[in-house]
């Protein structure tokens, strides 16, 4: 019993089928988060997540040690639930960090994105791909430090790669995923890259290059694989930077560069004191940016309590059914 050895606090927060709260070992006093999930054997029932799909995020976790990513501690299973004990991230998402800050130099930024990238390349050299890099998914360890530590988050996508094994999936949130998952072509480690140009894309202009006014066409729009840069948002940015997107955002996955490939990027280690300089110079579109994250955080609202609504709704028609 996960009580038995952790003292269970305050909660964090809660998913669709899971509750995560602030615990304390007993025998060490170290904190940490446990997030216990219900689980069902067969498709049949809708009231948990699938557990082999539980044991392979847990699976993906039990191999994983790097500053970048979250850290599985212990782990305790039940019939009905799995309890994961987990490191304890309590920076918040990087997004918001950012989004309070008065200006951000492309400098700065890029210290993030190379945290990201680090462990990015770490997974894609275990053959692991995340596969739902998003915003919400970067969190930081802490936030009142001079220097804060990236931690990317939620596995629960990820995939075990094996060479010569073809893997499709329709997963991921719309306007991060490759043109590949939307066409259900093979998916590969490059299909994170596009991820992170994406996330790079709006964290240097506030825009988010393929959104649209529906899911329909923000889909549409990266099928298409078409974005500029548009120069009211853009207007700061360096050659170098829109270089750096350029690379990602490429619709065949062998022309993407990698995340190896990324950190040697000259955006990311300039190669001369003049480029030092350029990213110094230039800045983030803070003001759009700030607008970004306001709808993002919003959308995600909106899209919890309906989620909300929609179980309250199923529980009460199988209530209904059973009297």
């Amino acid at each position: 019993n996960v009580e038995d050895l952790y003292e269970l606090l305050e909660k964090l927060g809660s998913g669709h089928f899971s509750v995560v709260r602030r615990c304390r070992e007993r025998g060490s006093g170290t904190f940490y988060a446990a997030k216990f999930v219900k689980t069902r054997r067969c498709w049949g029932s809708r009231l948990g997540l699938e557990r082999a799909q539980v044991e392979r995020e847990v699976a993906i976790l039990r191999q994983l040690n790097h500053p970048n990513i979250m850290r599985l501690h212990d782990l305790f299973a039940s019939r009905a639930e799995m309890v994961l004990v987990l490191e304890l991230i309590g920076g918040g998402e990087l997004f918001d960090f950012i989004a309070e800050k008065e200006m951000l130099s492309e400098e700065e930024a890029i210290e993030f994105l190379g945290q990201i990238l680090c462990g990015v390349e770490y997974l894609h050299a275990r053959l692991i791909a995340h596969f739902d890099l998003k915003p919400e998914n970067i969190m930081l360890q802490e936030r009142d430090v001079p220097k804060p530590r990236i931690k990317i988050i939620d596995f629960g996508l990820a995939q075990q790669l094996e060479d010569g094994v073809t893997f499709k999936s329709l997963c991921g949130t719309p306007q991060y995923i490759a043109p590949e998952v939307i066409n259900y072509e093979p998916l590969s480690s490059a299909t994170d890259m596009w991820s992170i140009g994406v996330i790079t894309y709006i964290l240097l202009s506030g825009l988010s290059p393929f959104q649209g006014e529906t899911d329909a066409e923000t889909l549409s729009n990266v099928v298409a694989g078409a974005y500029e840069f548009e120069e009211r948002c853009f207007s700061q940015t360096s050659e170098m930077a829109k270089d750096f997107i350029r690379q990602l955002l490429v619709k065949e996955p062998g022309h993407r560069m990698t995340a190896a490939e990324c950190l040697v990027h000259p955006w990311i280690k300039p190669l001369s004191r003049k480029q030092v300089v350029k990213r110094r110079r230039s800045s983030i579109n803070m003001r759009n940016f700030r607008k970004f994250n306001a709808r993002r955080k919003w959308k995600l609202s909106y899209n919890m309590v309906s989620a909300c609504n929609r179980l309250c709704h199923t529980r009460l028609l199988c209530s209904r059914r059973k009297e």
